[in-house]
């Protein structure tokens, strides 16, 4: 087994929340992190939204593509990019999926 592969197994059994934390952390350079980050709100629909600037990054210029579902009105789901900006809003149970599809794009 190679690092490539320890690394990928290594990340499987991290959070989704540690993922997050590890992506934050690689990003601050002193200057970044003062500007720029992550935001995790609720709204009152209920549900989250979150927030991640991409400036000054890799994926500032990144092409993301959309997800809009809405089963029912308890059960949704949008991510996009905005300008340099991750956005993503859910239902209550939706930040966990909303996370991920960000990691599944900044970690590939």
């Amino acid at each position: 087994m190679d690092n490539e592969d320890n690394m990928h197994q290594v990340q499987e059994l991290k959070t989704t929340l540690q993922r997050l934390q590890d992506w934050y952390a690689k990003q601050c350079n002193g200057d970044w992190e003062h500007q720029f980050g992550v935001k995790i709100d609720t709204v009152d629909n209920p549900g989250w939204h979150v927030e991640i600037d991409l400036n000054g990054t890799k994926w500032e210029d990144a092409t993301f593509d959309e997800i809009r579902t809405r089963s029912t009105p308890s059960n949704w789901i949008m991510c996009f990019k905005r300008d340099s900006r991750f956005v993503g809003t859910g239902d209550p149970n939706k930040l966990e999926e909303i996370l991920s599809y960000f990691l599944s794009i900044v970690n590939s």
